[in-house]
């Protein structure tokens, strides 16, 4: 069996990018069970939430997760858009005890115009180094990411990369946000990242192509430190990395048997069940679940997102959403309906419905369909 040059250390992501999929909201319970079974599997670190700024509607993930395995062994992304957006986001971090953050900073042209405003790979570095720089002078270990790095040119990633580590940074992630790499083009973009000084390098795959997995391993093969997954594959685009795949490739392929593989039945049945994906989540471009989104920008850009359009394959794009409405996503479902309301007192009023009775499942149908309701109520 061919070792690996590095044994990878394990991150989970699946209490924040599984729970960020459309349509997905796990419970505090759900995620002190699962926090609980990832460290008992051997996982490093558990991802869980997400922080813009104040009031994180992920705040009862976060204190649920540290509850069950410590702040030490978790880690949860903050938004980076400007400086004083990035402020109020630390001190939300720190009011929930987070000490582990992983930056979530876009490094496409595409993705830096559409989110910071900018494509300048120059104001980019700059961003990234004071993002970096105040979570440091305030103690944080700091993982920071190139979102969309996968589609990220080799002169635009490597000075982008190389800056935020002279900033300080502990580890940097390589997100193919869209699946975009093979196996082979992925040794040679991670060997371009950890032939930087002091460089610690993870992989954070999707899985649109199928090939989370053997991006995953190739990346440790050309040096990468650390693999990002998620139980069962559940998360958005395609899914991630599947942890139980990645693991018992690690065992099969290279014979590394540090994980207790013992929990990764019940850890795929608690997910799914919090999930409410039934008894299997498939992954790739055919699912209900692969261009299925409950964010604005991905319905109004889904170009930036999407490894292939939906069509090309059959599909359809869709909004799927419970608790976590807001109006511009009514006025994306509503746009061509031939309904009109006044939005923002009628999102209140579905936001309020969905809490009492349950937060069932909404696509665009549903939301259109509630509309007349409210019209009539």
């Amino acid at each position: 069996m061919p070792a690996l040059p590095v044994p990878p250390h394990i991150s989970d992501a699946t209490l924040r990018d599984s729970a960020h999929m459309a349509g997905v909201e796990f419970g505090s319970r759900d995620a002190a069970a699962i926090a609980r079974l990832l460290v008992r599997t051997g996982v490093d670190l558990v991802e869980v939430g997400m922080v813009a700024g104040p009031g994180s509607k992920d705040a009862d993930l976060v204190l649920a997760t540290h509850e069950a395995v410590g702040s030490e062994r978790s880690m949860t992304l903050v938004v980076v858009r400007d400086r004083q957006q990035v402020s109020k986001a630390l001190d939300e971090a720190e009011r929930l005890g987070v000490r582990h953050i992983m930056y979530s900073i876009p490094t496409s042209e595409q993705h830096a115009k559409l989110k910071l405003g900018s494509p300048s790979a120059k104001f980019l570095q700059t961003l990234a180094r004071s993002a970096i720089t105040q979570a440091k002078e305030r103690g944080f270990h700091v993982t920071f990411s190139g979102e969309d790095g996968a589609r990220t040119p080799r002169e635009r990633l490597v000075p982008y990369v190389t800056a935020g580590f002279e900033a300080g940074a502990d580890r940097f992630r390589l997100a193919e946000t869209v699946a975009y790499l093979s196996p082979w083009q992925m040794e040679k973009v991670i060997a371009d990242l950890t032939a930087i000084d002091r460089s610690e390098i993870e992989i954070h795959s999707h899985n649109m192509l199928g090939m989370a997995v053997a991006n995953s391993l190739a990346a440790v093969r050309a040096g990468a430190q650390w693999i990002s997954a998620t139980v069962g594959g559940i998360g958005e685009r395609g899914g991630n990395a599947p942890l139980a795949e990645l693991l018992t490739s690690l065992r099969v392929v290279h014979g590394d048997t540090r994980f207790d593989l013992s929990h990764l039945t019940e850890l795929s049945r608690i997910a799914l069940t919090g999930a409410r994906l039934g008894e299997a989540f498939q992954s790739g471009p055919t699912t209900p679940q692969a261009f299925a989104y409950e964010l604005p920008g991905q319905l109004n850009h889904p170009e930036a997102y999407e490894t292939l359009p939906a069509e090309l394959v059959g599909n359809t794009r869709e909004l799927r959403v419970r608790s976590r409405l807001t109006p511009a996503l009514v006025t994306w479902a509503l746009d061509g309906s031939g309904v009109f309301v006044d939005v923002d007192a009628f999102t209140s009023w579905l936001v309020e419905r969905q809490g009492r009775d349950g937060a069932p499942l909404l696509d665009r149908d549903a939301i259109r369909k509630a509309a007349v309701d409210f019209q009539a109520a």
